[in-house]
């Protein structure tokens, strides 16, 4: 049986046990990761990937998410879905829905997500991961880095197993967090001056008459104004509904609804940074406090959800936004309104402004167009041989709030694991490869510029 006690090998770092020497060491199962993760290993490299949970998926799975966002333009225009996105991530889309774990994109505002099942999702990731012979350590979390000056040369992880080292040739930080560019001592930020958007906490409510439900709430996942109207109506009979403008999206599974209801914030009304367990806490009590009184007015308001339950919540508060890094080159708001294309960009971005950080999220759609990320926003501005990958990229508030959903989280880390084979096969530093010679290679393996 493989397992930690296999490799004798100790590191110069306290005498740990070295657990694996390799090409690339991905930290963090979520989009980014396991695309960073499948990409690297088929070019021929050998990859760890280390997760905290027993399953990738990141937000979109442990904090129940459960949509694809970001493939399609936003329009006024058109009454179908015009997907712009491809690459990584419409190979893993086209594998979930090949397992039915996909539903039809569904209208949200001004454009179109489909949603997905979590366990498929996670089964659709271990599939990908394992054909590729990426070396998986869940349940796995990284507690410190190996530096060399200013070079990553990998990190200390620890499990029930114990505390060990894993020795890295190059690091993808795709933890969302930043975790390993925090914990190396590189900069950051969190979000607007310190302000960022709310958590959340998704659940799914099962037993559903969705003919009715369906009827009376309408085919767009974004209420309509009478279903805010009955929220802040409900207020004054002491339900707890911070938020009154909500989501509600159709599962693949019959009489299911997946909803994105509630807004987090502390007690005491303070802003919830979950990169503190304090604050990460309370997220996750009041949290479960709220899908309760969501679902007790959606089953006394709502037809089709009279004799509705929950079936469950996210396994964690739904992240929006942690850490950014200060990267080589950041993504500005400016260029989100502006809808700028640049030779460097790797990935296209259709997805509106979405902030949510008060009673109802704020949109601001991009319609008909699309911006693009350009390549060194994933490159920190200080440290050799670490790129990160997902929402933690150099990105202004406005601009990340926009950029940090699903669709483009997979194709960060299919840009991180083709710079980082780059790097390896030239020794070239991150800052140092040419953006746009990351945009070719995406292009050809089937990314859309």
């Amino acid at each position: 049986m493989q397992g930690w006690k296999l490799d004798a090998r100790l590191s110069d770092e306290g005498d740990l046990p070295v657990i694996a020497d390799v090409d690339v060491l991905v930290v963090g199962g979520g989009a980014a990761g396991v695309a960073a993760a499948t990409v690297a290993a088929e070019a021929g490299k050998s990859v760890v990937l280390v997760e905290k949970y027993g399953f990738c998926g990141g937000a979109a799975v442990a904090g129940m998410s459960a949509t694809i966002c970001g493939l399609y333009l936003a329009t006024d225009r058109r009454s179908q879905p015009e997907q712009v996105v491809y690459g990584f991530t419409d190979r893993f889309r086209s594998r979930l829905a090949a397992r039915g774990g996909l539903t039809k994109p569904q209208v949200y505002g001004k454009t179109w997500t489909s949603a997905h099942d979590p366990l498929m999702w996670r089964e659709t990731a271990d599939e990908l991961l394992q054909q590729a012979g990426v070396r998986i350590f869940f349940h796995t979390a990284v507690t410190g880095v190996l530096m060399d000056g200013a070079v990553h040369r990998g990190v200390v992880v620890e499990s029930n197993a114990g505390r060990a080292v894993i020795r890295a040739a190059r690091t993808i930080d795709a933890s969302g967090d930043a975790a390993v560019v925090a914990r190396a001592g590189h900069r950051y930020v969190f979000g607007d001056n310190g302000k960022i958007q709310n958590p959340t906490m998704f659940f799914r409510v099962g037993n559903v008459d969705m003919d009715r439900f369906l009827d009376f709430y309408g085919d767009d996942t974004i209420c309509p104004p009478k279903v805010t109207d009955a929220i802040v109506a409900a207020r004054a009979r002491h339900y707890d509904l911070p938020r009154q403008k909500i989501w509600i999206f159709q599962t693949t599974r019959p009489h299911e609804l997946m909803v994105n209801a509630t807004r987090l914030s502390g007690r005491d009304g303070r802003m919830l940074n979950v990169i503190d367990p304090v604050d990460f806490t309370e997220a996750e009590i009041v949290g479960r406090e709220q899908v309760r009184q969501y679902a007790r007015f959606l089953a006394e308001h709502v037809p089709g959800c009279e004799n509705s339950y929950v079936v469950d919540t996210g396994v964690e508060a739904g992240i929006r936004q942690t850490r950014s890094i200060v990267g080589v080159d950041t993504l500005r708001n400016s260029d989100v309104l502006a809808a700028r294309k640049r030779g460097d960009g790797i990935c296209r971005v259709p997805w509106p402004i979405e902030l949510h950080d008060g009673d109802r999220p704020k949109l601001h759609w991009l319609l008909d167009d699309y911006y693009e990320v350009p390549y060194l926003a994933l490159v920190p501005e200080s440290g050799e041989n670490i790129i990160v990958a997902g929402r933690c990229l150099s990105a202004e508030h406005e601009a990340l709030a926009s950029a940090r959903v699903t669709a483009q989280c997979f194709e960060y880390g299919h840009a991180a694991a083709v710079a980082a084979v780059m790097s390896l096969d030239d020794g070239t530093p991150f800052r140092k490869i040419d953006g746009g010679a990351v945009r070719a290679v995406m292009a050809a393996n089937g990314s859309a510029f």
